[in-house]
């Protein structure tokens, strides 16, 4: 299909259209439909049940603020495990780190990576190849709760927790007990926290929530995502590191010291934006009392 309409039902009562140069690929998985389209305003643009997951354009700011402040954060993050981020673009990310020895990424669709390697180079960058990487295909929760390695960083690059979807059980109390027991020491664990937004029940405080009913350390901080057409959200957490506060001097050195030479969208300076939150989203945090759990799970909306 040439000049069609992609329409992006980001929730019941808000739609966005994308008008497609051309629809390039779709294919159904064992676990999800995958389409690959080239839109005008963002490039190529990779949908996951219908759902943007992201684009060639901006999947930088995405994928840098999702990885970097956790790993910055750590003082010498070796080992770490990446749940989804199927396009491997936070593979990538992790991969700058010259500290890291060993990156294991679990994902449960096989196929969907194979998508990626073949179609999504500007994504992963040959990250998929790396000697470090280990790509393992199962169920996210299946393989932390058995796994018995530690490790110095989790990264969680999953879907949003949609009612009946495999991502529900990801952001519950049970989930990030599990995590938690993972974590080697100085540990951090690090989500993407779904859409902030201030007029309806907000998925993302109920994250933070529900990740500080287990860490006594816990931050969101949140981004404009241009293609997803509104302020995103991530959370991190630690028993024993505060992210939200680290020195802007010390910092830009490791930065340095790392030789992050190639990074778009984060450093020093964006940092400090990322965690001073606005009045309202304060507000929000500190009044939700909802956590999340296996027995009564919190859910996003659905782009159906």
């Amino acid at each position: 299909m040439v000049n069609s309409w992609y329409v992006d039902k980001e929730s019941p009562r808000r739609w966005i259209q994308h008008l497609v140069k051309k629809w390039i690929l779709k294919k159904k998985t064992a676990f999800q439909t995958v389409d690959l389209i080239d839109t005008y305003n963002f490039g190529l643009m990779i949908l996951l049940d219908n759902k943007i997951q992201s684009t060639e354009a901006d999947e930088f700011i995405y994928h840098e603020s999702l990885v970097h402040p956790a790993l910055l954060a750590h003082p010498q993050p070796r080992k770490v495990l990446l749940l989804g981020g199927g396009e491997g673009a936070a593979l990538r990310e992790v991969l700058r780190h010259p500290t890291i020895e060993k990156a294991v990424m679990v994902d449960i669709d096989e196929e969907f990576i194979s998508i990626s390697r073949d179609h999504l180079q500007s994504w992963h960058q040959g990250a998929f190849k790396n000697s470090r990487a280990k790509l393992v295909f199962e169920d996210a929760l299946g393989f932390i709760m058995k796994e018995e390695e530690k490790f110095d960083v989790i990264l969680a690059d999953l879907s949003d927790p949609i009612k009946g979807g495999p991502s529900v059980p990801l952001y519950t109390r049970e989930f990030y007990e599990y995590a938690a027991g993972r974590l080697a020491d100085s540990g951090l664990l690090v989500t993407q926290a779904t859409e902030v937004f201030c007029g309806r029940e907000d998925i993302h405080t109920v994250i933070n929530h529900t990740m500080a009913s287990v860490f006594p350390h816990v931050a969101t901080y949140c981004e404009y995502i241009p293609s997803f057409g509104s302020m995103w959200g991530f959370a991190v957490a630690s028993h024993h590191t505060t992210v939200k506060d680290m020195d802007a001097g010390l910092l830009k050195n490791k930065i340095k010291e790392r030789e992050l030479t190639g990074l778009r969208y984060y450093d020093a300076i964006t940092h400090q934006r990322l965690f001073h939150l606005p009045l309202w989203l304060r507000k929000s945090i500190t009044e939700q009392k909802k956590v999340s759990t296996m027995k009564t799970p919190v859910y996003s909306f659905s782009n159906e």
